[in-house]
């Protein structure tokens, strides 16, 4: 189960493209593009980047906290064998002292609980706080709808102007990697 946990959770990075699902090919780019990713050493549970791919353009979407960021992450991908184009819609969030803290004391408090101790020792850990001008977003896969409602319980309890959970359980994971 932990295994298909580890799967399901770096799966999370670009499910949101099922047109091109029955392409084998967009899909192995896919991979090599979502490894590009999550092995890139700034990449932290404080950015959050999306893929799509049509037949060798890939599109990024997201959003990191450094301009540095989004500019290593499209050359890593453009890298690829497979990659004709990149089209970087990865978006910097803003400088904000308060957004900062606050990413931090989100972050901090979720990963201590001890119901996501086994997530804060991953390599990748699964929960991303994304925040924007005092907006919190939840993103990532977790075991169960309890660690979702928790994960938010806990990022609600902190000043922010809105909280929103678009935390994905294990099995909602894995039923959006079938229709690929």
């Amino acid at each position: 189960m932990f295994a298909r946990f580890i799967a399901a959770a770096a799966a999370v990075l670009a499910l949101s493209a099922p047109a091109w699902a029955a392409d084998k090919g967009n899909l192995q780019t896919f991979r090599d593009v979502q490894k590009q990713v999550l092995t890139y050493p700034h990449y932290t549970i404080f950015d959050s980047v999306n893929a799509q791919i049509d037949n060798g353009v890939v599109t990024l979407t997201g959003k990191v906290t450094m301009p540095y960021k989004r500019n290593d992450i499209a050359n890593r991908v453009a890298k690829l064998a497979d990659v004709q184009q990149v089209n970087n819609k990865i978006e910097v969030l803003p400088v904000s002292q308060f957004d900062d803290e606050l990413r931090l004391r989100i972050a901090r408090a979720i990963y201590s609980n001890p119901a996501f101790s086994t997530y804060g020792s991953m390599v990748n850990p699964p929960i991303h706080v994304i925040v924007d001008r005092g907006h919190v977003t939840l993103e990532g896969v977790v075991l169960s709808e309890v660690d979702r409602m928790v994960a938010r319980s806990i990022a609600s309890s902190f000043p922010a102007f809105s909280v929103k959970n678009d935390l994905r359980t294990e099995a909602e994971a894995k039923a959006e990697l079938e229709k690929l």
